[in-house]
């Protein structure tokens, strides 16, 4: 094809989204924020003990080289000129854990997930060193309690655990970072002088990193007995860190860096104080940005750093309720109880008996998150009968996510002291009909869904296009481009809506307390 003959749309950022369960490239036109092309590859969980989650960190880097060649042979195919993709951004699931070695660019271990639960005796070994196992002792400073959710406690866990990192550590070829800095490191040279860098977003989820001072924490480092020479430098979330080194896009800055849920709060252009977001993928994050002060939750929710558009900008802060399990669930179904082929399916069964018929759906498989930071809960389906089947625990699934949505709108709401009076929601659960309108009904409030539901991605592409000797996108309010929504009202009256959100709750009690802390040896050794 002669380039004369390609389609020029002026400037095209991409954009990296590494997810939990899939990474994406997506190409969108930095002036009319249209979504050009994408490429997706699903990312193996793995599993190896209970409560374990690891991925393969080289598995995740080869899916991200995938996605990045396959848009662009597409954009060739669409005859769209690739030489046009000014900057790329990355976003990515966080708190998730990486280990390598900066001499041979290899990882040391597979990457802990978030979710992970194996720092469960790790955290109970922390909490005994502080008065009262006050688990928020460090609240003030980073704005989240000690659980294993964090980057701190896995990277305590692998010290205590994997001689092939201590060695590496105590030879000085160890580098930490959360998934961000494993993917920028790598792509702009790995071990022939890749950038080790993070976020602020980033940064803000490890417990290492003091979300006032916007630096790493000598004390808390102490604490954890984490060596800061592992650290990667803490940067804005909208600057040129590097340049890609190899590739079809050799040469591109990557210039944006936001985790995920920072991304989305982003792409819903959430940047007036009170605005808020809330996305379903694999677990569920709703997000309300606080302005230029962190403001500590009386309710159970995290304070975070929710952007820093550039090197000069100030921080802005945003409450988060964090729920484990949402998207999860459904891939659960899918793979282990094997009720459904495929994850459109659960709408489908869903939709056949519209109720859960009294059966309710507590998914804590990985404990509680947000409000009640329980790591002793577990996962129960009650409410069981005879008539019960496969479509009421589907529909009951879909039910779990919207009710944890409401737990963590309620304590958002308390904190904040003004209710939302609607809520903007993202993600790849929302493509499902039947949950955005349980959503609406169970909050008593309406569901607005932007027609273009991937905003995580346009949020990385809109700090990478943004930043400063990129400048092809504009952040102001007025070059926006009105977005489409698609609006659920609710339909159900409230009281009904309150009865089953007080069954919910007494489910939530009952899941609560299961696990003991040393995991019972299963009549084998646990081999």
């Amino acid at each position: 094809m002669a380039a004369s003959n390609r389609l020029v749309l002026g400037p095209l950022v991409g954009a990296i989204d590494q997810g939990t369960s899939s990474t994406r490239f997506l190409v969108f036109n930095a002036k009319t924020a249209e979504l050009l092309s994408h490429h997706q590859v699903e990312i193996k969980q793995k599993f190896p003990k209970e409560g374990w989650v690891e991925q393969d960190p080289k598995e995740i880097l080869q899916s991200v080289y995938e996605c990045v060649e396959k848009t662009c042979e597409k954009l060739n195919q669409l005859t769209i000129d690739i030489t046009n993709i000014k900057a790329i951004g990355v976003s990515n699931q966080r708190e998730t854990t990486v280990v390598w070695d900066r001499t041979t660019g290899e990882p040391l271990y597979n990457a802990i997930v978030w979710l992970d639960l194996r720092t469960q005796s790790t955290v109970e070994r922390l909490l005994k060193r502080i008065p009262g196992k006050n688990k928020n002792i460090f609240k003030s400073r980073t704005g989240l309690p000690i659980s294993t959710y964090f980057s701190a406690v896995k990277m305590r866990w692998l010290l205590d655990n994997v001689e092939e990192i201590r060695q590496a550590v105590a030879e000085g070829r160890a580098m930490f970072g959360t998934v961000d800095s494993w993917i920028i490191w790598s792509l702009t040279g790995g071990k022939n002088g890749g950038v080790h860098c993070t976020d602020v977003t980033n940064a803000s989820r490890t417990m290492l990193f003091n979300i006032y001072t916007l630096e790493w924490d000598a004390e808390l480092c102490q604490f954890f007995d984490i060596p800061m020479d592992l650290l990667p430098k803490v940067r804005s979330s909208s600057e040129i860190y590097g340049l890609m080194k190899s590739g079809a896009l050799t040469g591109v800055p990557i210039s944006g860096c936001l985790g995920d849920q920072s991304a989305a709060l982003v792409g819903q252009m959430c940047f007036q104080d009170g605005q808020a977001k809330n996305t379903y993928g694999t677990g569920c994050f709703l997000l309300c940005n606080t302005g230029s002060k962190p403001v500590m939750s009386e309710h159970g929710l995290l304070t975070t750093v929710g952007y820093k558009l550039g090197r000069d900008q100030p921080a802005c802060y945003a409450l988060e309720g964090s729920v484990a399990i949402a998207g999860a669930v459904v891939r659960w179904l899918r793979d282990n109880l094997g009720i459904v082929k495929s994850t459109e399916e659960v709408e489908k069964l869903a939709a056949e008996v519209g109720t859960s018929y009294g059966c309710y759906f507590v998914p804590a498989f990985s404990g509680l998150y947000a409000p009640y930071w329980e790591p002793s809960a577990r996962g129960i389906i009650c409410g069981l009968t005879q008539f019960t089947n496969r479509n009421h625990i589907a529909f009951a699934a879909l039910e779990a996510v919207c009710f944890q949505t409401r737990e963590i709108l309620d304590a958002m709401n308390k904190d904040c002291g003004i209710p939302l009076s609607q809520l903007q929601v993202d993600g790849g659960m929302t493509n499902n009909k039947i949950l955005m309108q349980l959503q609406a009904d169970i909050l008593c409030i309406p569901v607005v869904k932007p027609s273009m539901p991937e905003t995580t991605a346009l949020g990385a592409a809109m700090a990478a296009g943004a930043a400063e000797g990129v400048g092809v996108w504009s952040l102001n309010p007025g070059d926006m481009t009105a977005v489409t929504c698609e609006r659920f009202e609710p339909q159900i009256n409230p009281e009904e809506s309150e009865f089953r959100y007080a069954r919910w709750k007494k489910a939530v009690m009952k899941s609560m307390g299961w696990e003991t802390s040393e995991p019972s040896s299963n009549g084998n050794g646990g081999k």
